[in-house]
């Protein structure tokens, strides 16, 4: 089961001109809100990239507000993990664990996956918080990274195998955040 130590979160290529075409934009946009205060109620670091952005537009604002102080890594590489810089950043985290969102699920998402395996780490793939331009690209995605080792999950059944207890001290403000 994940754990809060030894993890991070990835968000992959949320963009202002990507996300508009994907399929529900808006749950995408709403999930990926949730696990960022997640993340940073959990102290879980986080990463987040952009796909060459002069092209593609900025992270959405609606996220990147929520990610104030933090830089975004810029690639040209589809996979997060052809990007040295993302690489040198997981390595210098000592993460175990990648928790990954963002778009699009059978190509980014897909191809960052599968290298952050390959370098050792158990991937959680945050299937509600990932899209493609279309449901059955997305599906082809989730069930091919599901096949290759990810584990495929949702942002309410990560958020409680994260905290495991109803006692834990973040329990109450962070159960409201999927209500």
């Amino acid at each position: 089961m994940l754990t809060i130590e030894n993890a991070c979160l990835v968000i992959v290529d949320i963009q202002e001109k990507l996300l508009p075409v994907m399929a529900n934009p808006e749950q995408v946009m709403k999930n990926t809100a949730v696990l960022i205060q997640i993340a940073q109620a959990l102290d879980i670091p986080i990463l987040w990239c952009q796909q060459v952005p002069k092209a593609l537009g900025p992270t959405v604002a609606e996220l990147s507000s929520l990610l104030e102080g933090a830089e975004p890594i810029d690639k040209s590489t589809f996979s997060c993990g052809g990007d040295e810089a993302f690489m040198k950043r997981i390595d210098e985290l000592q993460s175990q664990t990648a928790i990954i969102c963002g778009i699009e699920s059978h190509v980014c998402v897909f191809q960052t996956a599968m290298d952050l395996i390959q370098h050792g780490l158990y991937v959680h793939v945050v299937a509600d918080a990932t899209s493609s331009r279309t449901n059955e690209n997305k599906h082809i995605g989730l069930q091919r990274m599901a096949k290759e080792g990810a584990v495929i999950t949702s942002t309410e059944m990560l958020l409680f195998e994260l905290l495991r207890d109803s006692k834990h001290p973040k329990f109450r403000e962070l159960a409201k955040l999927i209500k």
